[in-house]
């Protein structure tokens, strides 16, 4: 009995210790085929860094304004008795747009006019009798007086009468009107908006640390979402020489050419001037870029050699970078990258330094200096 306990427990002894050879057989096989596993090149798009000339520029978001725009009121009261002008049509300077009743100042006009008459040959005749000594100086003053007395009142009768005519101060293109026949208009009474569209001003700010290179006479280009797809030309014709101390920025004016009045006083523009001096700059897609708090990278490929007559292989490299100006698809790099270097162009938030990649451009978008997406 005691040998057959025996012998069962030397069976399980010897069970126990063949379970326990092959798992840690099983691990061993294990570990070695993790550290010898290499997972397979990520497939990603590749473009070169290039050097181009960018011509520089400083852009601002600009309010355009009319070179002259009033709104035309009422000086004096008065009844309106004629509209001469139609709404939103062109009127050159002096044109009559509304008139209004003057018909007791034209009666008081004949009176006073009559009195002046009466006042000069009065005068002309003392004159004459003070040449002769028949009358006084007093007499012949006090006749001077009389006409000088007279005549203002009649012109103060006919500036009554013109101010009732309102004319247009200078050339421009007419708004919506805002009074109606018969209508007693009041002193100050808003009667049409006046602007005069061609020129035009675009006014915008700029930081005091580009107000050095800015100066009148330089090209200015703007453009607006009113006129899709047209570019305006004009030149600085302003700079302020006072800076905002609240903003740090001062404003700046350009004068553009507006024929056809598709620039409208009010409407908002993005506007670019161009600098004079062009200079060649590196530019990568803005979408190889990796954004961070602490630094902008992108991700260079290297060619790593193989070892024990294995194929060369593409590592990707952290290169970390200095921004400058974007436009369109690309940014500019000051620094951190040579001109021919390859960088990941895409899907650049799921690489990572020292990864083993493949370049497949199959699929890579098409990277333009000036874009224009389709409207699906």
């Amino acid at each position: 009995m005691k040998k057959r306990i025996v012998f069962i427990l030397l069976s399980l002894v010897v069970m126990v210790a063949a379970l326990a050879g092959t798992k840690l057989l099983q691990f061993q096989t294990m570990m070695a085929s993790a550290q010898a596993y290499s997972p397979p090149a990520q497939a990603v798009t590749a473009a070169p860094v290039r050097s181009e000339t960018w011509e520089p520029r400083l852009s601002a978001v600009g309010t355009l304004v009319a070179v002259q725009g009033v709104t035309v009121t009422a000086e004096v009261a008065g009844k309106v008795t004629a509209i001469a002008f139609a709404a939103g049509a062109p009127v050159k300077a002096g044109q009559v747009l509304v008139r209004q009743d003057t018909a007791a100042e034209e009666s008081q006009l004949r009176g006073a006019e009559a009195a002046a008459a009466l006042a000069r040959t009065t005068l002309a005749r003392n004159a004459a009798l003070l040449a002769q000594h028949t009358i006084s100086q007093a007499e012949y003053d006090t006749a001077s007086a009389s006409f000088e007395e007279t005549a203002a009142q009649a012109d103060n009768l006919r500036a009554a009468i013109a101010k009732k005519t309102i004319r247009a101060p200078f050339a421009g293109r007419l708004g919506v009107r805002q009074v109606n026949l018969g209508q007693v208009a009041d002193s100050g009474t808003p009667i049409v908006t006046l602007q005069s569209l061609d020129p035009i001003y675009v006014d915008f700010t700029l930081p005091q640390q580009q107000l050095s290179a800015v100066r009148p006479g330089l090209p200015v280009r703007l453009s607006t979402d009113a006129a899709p797809g047209r570019v305006f030309s004009g030149t600085v014709s302003v700079v302020d020489p006072q800076v905002d101390p609240a903003t740090r920025n001062a404003q700046v004016r350009a004068t553009l050419a507006n024929p056809d009045e598709t620039l409208l006083p009010g409407m908002f523009a993005n506007v670019t001037i161009a600098l004079p001096a062009a200079g060649p700059v590196l530019t990568v897609p803005a979408t190889a870029v990796l954004y961070a708090p602490y630094s902008d990278s992108v991700f260079v490929l290297d060619r790593k050699p193989g070892e024990n007559g294995a194929a060369d292989s593409t590592v990707l490299r952290q290169q970390f970078v200095k921004l400058g100006e974007k436009r369109g698809d690309f940014v500019a790099v000051a620094s951190g990258l040579k001109e021919g270097e390859l960088v990941a162009s895409t899907g650049v938030f799921k690489l990572r330094g020292g990864m083993t990649v493949t370049v497949d451009n199959t699929h890579a978008p098409d990277f333009n200096l000036a874009p224009a997406p389709a409207d699906n």
